[in-house]
């Protein structure tokens, strides 16, 4: 069917939601959104899907959740009765529709018999993978699109071990998702009569007393937060989402008494008035938390992203100037100190294991290496942490103790499947503090870190390129780098290339070796000096991002590379970086 005749379908439909309606209207005269809404239907993967908010198939809206939510229900009813009368946690953020999406999801599946547990109100993306597992549902739905702008919403799904779902489940679900036809023809019940039958059903603060009683253990040295947590400065802004209600009640419990919020950005806003963009690895998210934080003198500002998965840091300087520090610079200072001070403590097991991403620092490996802890890589995507977890907690060959992404995702404990900034908020109060009492700061500590690791120095160029066109030239672009491999980035020659698409890594000379993860269109070059580049198309949004790593005996020798290697990244899309 053309995207014409499907936009006709909306159009003349009777009962589409009056809101639509009237966006629909307005649409009429203009071809190319009218195409980019009807032409294809919103991408659903092993990440579940995330969009722009508006009417049409390619859009974010009732219909297209309902979609998903009944292909969920389908896959359910595949599954033996009693997993599916276990039934669906559901959370949302603070974005445009969160609710309502929520909602429709619930009235979706009780059209099936399958019951839901909704948040009464906004909660983060890690209560709800906490919640899967303390529910014991067979399945999670989070409404979310994380850092995208204001426009975007999306929706997540959870398995039941709390981590995305692996991808066998996640293929088998998406053929259910995409064998339903028509989004506009799909059976809701009332939510007066999903709850009357009781598969409908609100939750709230005891899912929170039980998260928060886990937080509670992230927490190494209580000693040392009870003596020097209330005299840290932290001031703490969720960004307009869902983090304020448990990182407040986090750090009190913890001990630290000593913060203040960005009073602004403490409501939750759909709009995210006050930045440009809320994700804390923007530097401009922290323009309001540096604003307070100079009139109160604080020691560390940290922010959260909307749904309080990711978490960023800056730090004060002796100039009293604010650092925004890196989300692998947090992540090698988060590491750094829960090896040492387990180790102080007599509880780093023999078998510890950490866990990142293969677009994550080096400097990490190094610091675990120090401490005789196993580095484990794996694909981008948290779930692929969650997945190692669940493989090491059952066949008990390895004991995790910290898993984090260079995009500002952290998990210190496994009682969450995912990136939790609400835990990362305790523990980097903690290791703020740590510092605090021996004269120093987070940023002399990473100094410290670099004298005796090496000048670690990381960048990700990011290419937008939006539309169907944009989708073709990104497609494009990955198979020009497979075809026409480079040899050298900035005169450094390359020595070897891991295709984790075709599963192979390609040294000089040309003899290959397998690579052994799931299959993903990711490129990464290692150049002789050892730095490294990588390739990877966004999955949740329309970029092509490349991730630059290098080590240096200088930060002036890092920075000198990484300008390099940004320019001969340039050369080959074309795109000044």
């Amino acid at each position: 069917m053309s995207y014409q005749n499907i936009y006709e379908q909306w159009k003349n439909e009777e009962a589409l939601d009056s809101e639509l309606k009237t966006e629909l209207e307005s649409l009429l005269n203009n071809e190319e959104a009218l195409e980019d809404a009807f032409s294809h239907p919103l991408e659903f993967g092993t990440a579940g899907m995330r969009g722009i908010l508006g009417p049409g198939i390619n859009r974010m809206n009732i219909y297209t959740v309902r979609q998903a939510t009944e292909g969920l229900a389908r896959f359910m009813e595949s599954q033996s009765e009693g997993n599916k009368s276990r039934g669906v946690a559901i959370a949302y953020d603070s974005r445009h529709k969160s609710p309502e999406f929520a909602l429709e999801a619930a009235k979706t599946l009780a059209s099936h018999g399958i019951p839901s547990y909704v948040f009464e109100a906004l909660r983060p993306t890690p209560e709800l993978s906490f919640a899967v597992r303390h529910l014991n549902t067979f399945t999670g739905i989070m409404i979310t699109a994380s850092h995208n702008p204001a426009n975007y919403n999306g929706y997540k799904i959870y398995g039941e071990s709390g981590g995305q779902m692996p991808p066998k489940d996640a293929d088998a679900l998406t053929k259910y998702v995409r064998s339903v036809e028509n989004p506009l023809q799909i059976d809701v019940l009332s939510e007066e009569e999903a709850k009357e039958k009781g598969l409908l059903k609100i939750i709230g603060k005891e899912v929170d007393d039980a998260y928060l009683q886990e937080v509670d253990t992230v927490t190494i040295n209580r000693e040392l937060v009870s003596r020097e947590g209330k005299d840290l400065k932290l001031v703490f802004t969720p960004l307009h989402g869902a983090g304020k209600m448990l990182g407040e009640k986090a750090l009190e419990q913890a001990g630290f008494t000593g913060f203040s919020f960005v009073p602004e950005q403490s409501v939750a806003d759909p709009d995210f008035t006050t930045v440009k963009s809320p994700n804390p690895e923007e530097h401009s998210a922290f323009e309001y938390a540096i604003a307070v934080g100079e009139k109160e003198g604080a020691d560390l500002l940290v922010a959260t992203d909307p749904d309080a998965d990711r978490l960023g840091v800056a730090v004060k300087l002796p100039d009293e100037t604010y650092k925004v520090l890196s989300g692998n610079q947090i992540g090698a200072l988060m590491l750094d100190y829960i090896l040492k001070a387990r180790k102080d403590a007599g509880t780093l097991p023999d078998n510890a294991v950490a866990l990142k991403s293969i677009v994550s620092s080096e400097l990490s490996t190094a610091i675990a290496e120090k401490y005789q802890t196993k580095m484990v890589d794996v694909l981008t995507g948290f779930k692929f942490i969650a997945e190692k977890i669940q493989a090491y907690q059952e066949d008990g060959s390895q004991t995790f103790v910290f898993g984090f992404e260079e995009s500002y995702g952290y998990l210190v404990k496994a009682f969450v499947r995912d990136k939790d900034a609400i835990q990362a908020l305790v523990l980097i109060a903690e290791v703020a503090a740590f510092y605090k009492q021996k004269g120093k700061n987070l940023y002399d500590a990473l100094e410290d870190i670099f004298e005796e690791h090496g000048y670690y120095q990381e960048k990700t160029i990011s290419i937008t390129m939006s539309g169907l066109e944009g989708s073709a030239k990104i497609a494009s672009l990955m198979r020009q780098l497979r075809e026409d491999a480079p040899e050298a980035f900035g005169g450094v020659k390359v020595v070897s290339t891991e295709d984790y698409k075709l599963q192979e890594k390609v040294h000089v000379g040309g003899s290959v070796t397998a690579l052994n993860t799931p299959s993903s269109d990711v490129l990464k070059y290692f150049l002789e000096d050892e730095s490294w580049i990588a390739a990877r198309p966004s999955g949740t949004e329309p970029k092509i991002k490349f991730y630059i790593g290098v080590k240096a005996g200088s930060e002036e020798g890092a920075e000198e590379k990484i300008k390099a290697f940004s320019a001969a990244i340039s050369e080959i899309t074309n795109v000044t970086s």
